[in-house]
């Protein structure tokens, strides 16, 4: 039934032209277990499994040529092929839907030598015996993107992985994704920042199991400990000298955990989860680690930001923690306060959180000036600690901002043109409300007044940005700059900044914000760069990892996640990616190298040992409704009758409702982000109780575009293997914008493969093929499930995920969604007819059931049978009547349509599939991971309530998975084992041979004192780090303090290093500057305003710098330790407390960083402050020369209250 014509025309001329945004499809559905009884394969095969499609440069399917008569297909054209009976011939076992079992020998399908059978015999050894039905295939497939995709066991094009976190299902990770990634290489420990806290991976335990007690979603993931139930972790900084690491959260708190996980484990499991319990565990545990493990508390918290979250963090050269938030607020937390709090006993935590709280030091206030500031009143998404020149680089999505660490001196502002920011007048920001704890009130009136205040600075913070992205039209008349954002910033070893921004540049800058280079090698968004040695990485929302030197030069890129790597992490050997989707792998730094030739090739030997095989049954069932509803018996007839034997049902309606005017309120619903109807709702409801929904079935996804609706069910024993469900809609009806015609389609993740379901509707009337080639086409082109972040297309074109290859040229073919499915089922309304024949002749062979010569007159099989459609794909043998044109509540065949039009009888209802098979005769296995065969395809003829037919196609189909815990096991036995690795391993772990030139420096007087490290390697850069291991301080007995070191082996205020980190080339040497300050001004804040100043002596002190030098392979490290004494004359003496200083007495702060010189040099701009800052001293110790040198300590160490 079609609605007027004209009244559509006028619909789609009215619908806006604006895409649809994204949207998932509806999941109920549980986690992934393995199988631990599966049996061992005989075959070993290099294919398989993953989950990423593979690019070759080229590849071509050549079919066999057969004898078109014998009923074979030949190259040119379509024809029948024998169903595969399921694995070979194996005997028939009484599986469940969703049983699991193992593989036998492979052996060739059908006993002919050359592969050739002929259609009866496929008919009689397979249509009967096997129950499954001869299958008519598609020409064109095989090629472009009609290829199936290849698998492989071991990716043969990229590095073999250590899966520490398989992908887990999404439905499992509701309140739990992982969000951020830090390793710290001493303690061999990779943490990460979820939705629900910390959690931490002993790395020298990633090769064991859980046994029991696995948290649902991941029973294949390493052990793992987790911490107490947080808000989600936002940003993490690891401190290597205090053992802890910090992480900034949602609620605005910055909390630390404890390395030591059992000192800080101090509180008990969680209770054991019922067995229906989503978020449970498998063994009982609710929590991420073994049943019997603790989980570890929160060492030092406090409330960072009232009601804004802790967007980013960073631990500076000082040892200070710098945190950023909404709106550019960035705040400071000095060490000392740090320090002191963490030196208080636990039952003073909240003596200690208020003291931290209260210390910091608003770093946007402080460069502000009669209200005039130069920074931007953005969101500080990143931060990044120049170690090299102790400098803070704060970056919000269009301008980046240097700090001085030592002094909090801002320095210079600047756009991602590298063009200097002016300032701005700064309207007054109101103070932050703090949040009571554990306190809960009905708010005031003067409440509600300060959450109005609130609400309007952030309306506020909104409107700056606009008018920041209208200043910036103003000044280069274009958008295309919004389209170019900041996405991730590091430094690499040689000094230099690299940022990479959402369109796929990279840039790189200099110490001073300087411009040197600019460069691209991928078109997607750059999520995330880390750096180690002379290598650079980068990780992209198309899932793919590049590798890179510090010159921008690429050395290589692979597909490392079929979804956005989003961060990073380095330790040991391995360069650790985090994908969106929460999985997490681990790549050795020598990659690509010799070592993944020969991990792969072990990996493939052993492939036996960790293959499992899956079957479940698949009912897909299509009708087009005629905008009616159908009785309980009609869809118990359709559906419910074979139900009980299947494990996934999904179904397609078509002409769900129609009309103009539902149509024009669809479209303009969609452009919203709205779908659904009351109507399809009904459906869902109606079917679902046909199921027995809730009891033996639950409903996993749906999507409705328009007239059109697509809904899936799993039965309740398969439901934890079934997840990842993604919906999407492609409009086919006027101008490819009405619903009326179009496609809707479910991707789904089976037992760790893609399977999608396209319920389509397509153009009508006879004479309107092509139309109906063209719609297919479109929709096979153009359904996108996801859409990539960083990504501006449209929701409904397809979201190209290019790939390079190592010399960085792009592949030219595009691959849609629905091409990279491990298995595709079309279903629905195709509106294929009968052509060359007169409605009564078609009467006469329906009635005659002489479906052989009325299939050579179907529209669609001499569309396929030219490659014109459908291309590759395969259709059952239709042993049914026409579907289509009856009269509704017409019973038996006599009810085809006898109205003035007489449309001629037409098989317009079908269901066609495409699973893994790249030939017609194929075992399932790896490299084949899905095996489909049609046992049933059928018509309801005596369903009346349409003028169409619902069928109904059933498929036995057979699964072939990886278990990533027993491959995670074989990949630490070849570890371990394999003599070759581990040499490699060793040789990875290689560390230039350097000299330092001092082992002891002794300050007296000296501005500068320069030291040196030379690279004796004549083969391989050295990078060094230099750290300080702390400082202590000469007591009044003459005694030292303890040696007590700041947070990341910070320096001390009174010492610069400059560069303290670098690369230094084959056998050449680097110069270190040290300088001091005599003395350096402190000061104390509280709430953020300054209360107290007074000078720090810095006489009588000493620290111990540690070398730290590395290769560009390992974090394996050799060290240099060197002592910096500083003695003064005992005449000197620094000034006295001064307090409450006056306040803005500075001009507002300018750009002040200058071109960068040698390591050695210091510009003559800061040789004349410190010129200037030494006379003011001298003046200052004239004054107060009565003092005496002890009376001078004591004074030092005092606080104004």
């Amino acid at each position: 039934m079609e609605p007027d014509d004209e009244a559509l025309r006028e619909v789609a001329a009215a619908v806006a032209r604006a895409q649809p945004p994204q949207r998932r499809g509806i999941s109920y559905s549980q986690p992934l277990s393995r199988d631990a009884a599966s049996a061992r394969r005989a075959a070993l095969r290099n294919h398989s499994l993953d989950d990423d499609h593979i690019l070759p440069a080229s590849h071509s399917l050549n079919y066999v040529h057969h004898d078109p008569s014998a009923g074979v297909p030949n190259p040119g054209g379509g024809g029948y092929q024998p169903p595969l009976p399921p694995h070979g011939h194996q005997p028939q076992h009484h599986h469940h839907p969703s049983a699991s079992y193992s593989t036998g020998s492979r052996r060739s399908v059908g006993g002919a030598s050359d592969g050739s059978m002929t259609l009866e015999r496929a008919m009689s050894e397979y249509g009967g015996g096997h129950g499954t039905l001869p299958e008519y295939v598609g020409a064109g497939g095989g090629k472009g993107i009609f290829r199936v995709p290849l698998r492989a066991a071991m990716h043969p094009a990229r590095p073999p992985p250590l899966e520490v976190r398989p992908h887990p299902l999404r439905e499992t990770q509701a309140g739990s994704f992982l969000r951020t990634l830090a390793a710290e290489p001493e303690r061999r420990q990779l943490w990460a920042g979820a939705e629900s806290g910390i959690r931490v991976w002993a790395l020298d335990e990633v090769f064991a199991g859980w046994g029991a007690g696995a948290r649902r979603g991941d029973e294949e993931s390493a052990p793992f400990r987790e911490g107490m139930p947080a808000p989600p972790a936002l940003c993490v900084a690891v401190d290597r000298a205090n053992r802890l690491l910090w992480t900034g959260h949602k609620d605005g708190r910055i909390r630390s955990w404890r390395m030591d996980l059992d000192a800080a484990a101090t509180a008990p499991a969680p209770p054991p989860g019922g067995a229906g319990d989503g978020g449970g565990s498998v063994g009982g545990s609710n929590h991420g680690g073994p049943s019997n493990a603790p989980v570890f508390k929160e060492a030092l918290t406090w409330q960072a930001y009232g009601r804004t979250p802790v967007l980013s963090m960073v631990v500076t050269s000082y040892g200070e923690i710098w945190s950023g938030s909404e709106g550019g607020v960035i705040k400071a937390w000095p060490y000392d306060a740090i320090a002191k709090s963490l030196s208080l006993s636990p039952e003073e935590r909240h003596m200690a959180a208020l003291l931290v709280e209260r210390a910091y030091i608003d770093l946007r206030n402080h460069c502000t000036v009669g209200n005039v500031c130069s920074l931007p009143a953005s969101d500080v998404k990143h931060m990044l600690a120049d170690y090299s020149r102790a400098k803070v680089w704060t970056v919000t999505s269009m301008t980046f901002a240097i700090w001085d660490a030592r002094t909090r001196e801002l320095l210079k502002v600047f756009g991602m043109d590298g063009q200097v920011e002016s300032a701005r007048l700064e309207t007054p920001v109101m103070p932050e409300q703090p949040i009571e704890e554990e306190v809960k009130v009905k708010p005031s009136k003067k409440d509600k007044s300060q959450g109005s205040l609130n609400f309007f600075q952030k309306s506020r913070n909104a409107l700056i940005g606009a008018a920041d992205a209208v200043r910036r039209v103003a000044t280069k008349g274009t958008f295309v700059e919004d389209n170019r954002r900041t996405g991730a910033v590091a430094q690499a070893m040689d000094g230099t900044i690299w940022s990479g921004c959402t369109n796929g540049s990279i840039i790189l800058w200099d110490g001073n914000g300087n411009r040197v280079q600019e460069f691209q090698h991928h078109t997607s968004s750059v999520q995330c760069i880390k750096a180690l040695g002379e290598r650079v990485w980068a990780g992209y929302a198309s899932g793919i990892v590049q590798v890179m030197d510090v010159e921008g030069n690429l050395l290589a890129g692979w597909t490392g996640h079929s979804c956005p790597v989003i961060r990073m992490a380095i330790g040991g050997s391995y360069i650790y990616t985090l994908a969106h989707h929460g999985g997490i792998r681990g790549w050795p730094l020598t990659s690509p190298g010799p070592l993944d030739d020969i991990l792969r090739t072990e990996l493939t030997n052993k492939e036996l040992s960790y293959t499992r095989m899956e079957k479940i049954n698949i009912m897909v069932g299509s009708w087009n409704v005629a905008q009616g509803k159908a009785s309980a018996e009609s869809l118990k007839s359709w559906l419910g009758s074979v139900s009980s034997d299947v494990g996934l049902v999904v179904v397609g309606l078509q002409e769900v409702e129609m009309g103009a005017g539902f149509l024009a309120i669809s479209a303009a619903k969609e452009t919203v982000g709205l779908e659904g109807s009351a109507n399809g709702q009904w459906w869902i409801d109606n079917i679902g109780k046909a199921l027995d929904e809730g009891t033996s079935f639950h409903r996993v996804g749906s999507r409705q575009l328009a007239a059109l609706l697509i809904a899936a069910w799993a039965r309740k024993s398969l439901k934890p293997y079934v997840g990842d469900v993604e919906a999407a809609a492609v409009p086919c009806g006027f101008g490819r914008a009405i619903g009326n015609k179009g496609g809707v389609g479910l991707r789904i993740r089976v037992y760790d493969r893609k399977m999608c379901f396209v319920s389509n509707h397509f153009a009508a009337h006879l004479e309107a093929v092509s139309r109906r080639n063209a719609d297919f086409d479109h929709i096979y082109r153009t359904m996108s499930f996801n859409k990539p972040h960083g990504s501006t297309a449209s929701a409904t074109s397809v979201q190209l995920h290019r790939g390079v290859n190592v010399n960085g040229n792009q592949v030219d073919e595009v691959r849609p969604d629905l091409a990279e499915a491990d298995m595709i089922v079309f279903l629905g309304d195709f509106n294929y007819r009968l052509y060359g024949i007169t409605y009564d002749e078609a009467r006469d062979m329906v009635s005659q059931r002489s479906f052989d010569w009325l299939r050579e007159k179907d529209q669609l099989r001499a569309e396929m049978k030219a490659g014109k459609v459908f291309q590759g794909m395969r259709e059952g043998l239709i042993k049914f009547p026409p579907t289509y044109k009856f009269q509704k509540h017409a019973p038996g065949l006599g009810g085809y349509d006898s109205g003035e039009k007489k449309r001629i009888p037409a098989w317009c209802d079908r269901v066609l599939y495409r699973d893994s098979r790249p030939i017609s005769v194929a075992d399932c296995s790896l490299e084949c991971p899905v095996v489909a065969s049609i046992t049933s395809y059928v018509a309801c003829m005596d369903v009346t309530e349409s003028d169409h037919k619902p069928v109904r196609c059933t498929f036995s189909v057979d699964i072939a998975r990886v278990d990533e815990l027993i491959r995670r096991q074989e990949y630490g036995e070849i570890i371990e084992t394999n003599e070759k690795v581990r040499s490699m391993l060793e040789e990875s772990s290689f560390v230039p041979d350097t000299t330092v030139s001092t082992s002891e420096i002794i300050l007296e007087n000296q501005e500068n004192i320069v030291f040196r490290i030379t690279n004796k390697c004549e083969t391989s850069k050295a990078a060094f780090e230099i750290t300080c291991e702390g400082q202590s301080s000469k007591k009044e007995d003459a005694t030292k303090s303890e040696i007590l070191p700041r947070a990341s082996f910070g320096f001390p205020l009174w010492l610069e290093v400059q560069p303290a980190v670098g690369l230094i080339k084959p056998g050449e040497t680097a110069e270190i500057t040290i300088h001091h300050e005599d003395f350096y001004t402190q000061e104390e804040f509280v709430d953020g305003i300054p209360q107290n100043w007074w000078c720090e002596d810095t006489r009588d002190k000493e620290c111990v710098l540690t070398v730290n030098i590395r290769g560009s392979t390992s974090t394996e490290t050799k060290s240099h330790a060197i002592s910096i004494r500083h003695r003064c004359p005992a005449t000197s003496a620094p000034p006295p407390i001064i307090s409450n200083p006056l306040s803005s007495s500075a001009a507002p702060p300018i750009n002040a960083l200058a071109s960068e010189g040698p390591p050695s040099k210091r510009s003559s701009k800061k040789r004349e402050s410190n010129h200037h800052k030494r006379e003011q001293r001298e003046q200052q110790q004239q004054d107060y020369a009565q003092f005496g040198s002890s009376e001078v300590h004591d004074l030092c160490r005092m606080r104004c209250p």
